[in-house]
């Protein structure tokens, strides 16, 4: 293994979230009276922290959203995740594979702690995840597409941007981890491969994974 740390994005990319968080997200908007569709949701705020939705919202239409928002699409989001939520197919054996080869790894994730942990706990991946492992963009306060997740990560890990890489699923958090100095491989389960950017290698099966990390 070239690489001292592997970072995993969470979304999309251990647990298949963001089919289901993208339609509860764009169903409240509209109800909300901010028209969204689902394509525009996955356009706009995929791999997004939540302080994005705020900011585009309030910049394109002069409002503000609730004061409750935050809570509001959390527990519409958890309730979806506890009945449908599943495991990306294949991320067991890359986990099992990474264990079994002493490769440290972790992940950054723009959802709260609380969406992850009902994510993993749902899916059974909070096995492989203990706190130790885990971060937030409440954990720094600005999410990707800034890099300051991926550096906390990286040093919460003890590991130099320059010998991590990361799995990510989204054009914001592709670019998160090349402005962190991080290499990149982009999921492309969900996101075209010319969406996703400046990345080191594509990849769309999660069983392709540790090939190319090896």
């Amino acid at each position: 293994m070239r690489y001292e740390l592997v970072v995993f994005d969470n979304d999309g990319v251990l647990v298949d979230s963001e089919p289901l968080a993208n339609r509860i997200l764009a169903a409240y908007l509209t109800e909300l009276g901010h028209p969204t569709t689902y394509e525009d949701s996955l356009r706009d705020y995929m791999g997004a922290a939540v302080h994005r939705v705020h900011d585009l919202i309030e910049e394109r239409t002069g409002q503000r959203l609730p004061a409750d928002f935050d809570r509001e699409i959390q527990a519409r989001t958890a309730a979806g995740f506890v009945r449908e939520l599943k495991p990306v197919p294949g991320v067991v054996d890359v986990l099992e594979r990474l264990v079994a080869d002493g490769v440290p790894y972790c992940l950054a994730s723009s959802g709260s702690h609380e969406r992850i942990g009902v994510g993993h706990r749902t899916t059974g991946l909070d096995r492989w995840f203990g706190p130790e492992r885990v971060f937030s963009a409440e954990d720094v306060g600005r999410g990707k597409p800034a890099p300051d997740l991926f550096l906390h990560a990286a040093r919460q890990m003890g590991v130099a941007p320059e010998r991590c890489v990361v799995i990510e699923d989204s054009p914001l958090g592709v670019r998160a981890a090349v402005s962190a100095g991080m290499d990149v491989y982009g999921f492309t389960a969900m996101m075209p491969a010319e969406r996703l950017g400046d990345v080191t290698g594509l990849f769309g099966d999660m069983r392709e994974l540790y090939a190319l990390l090896d």
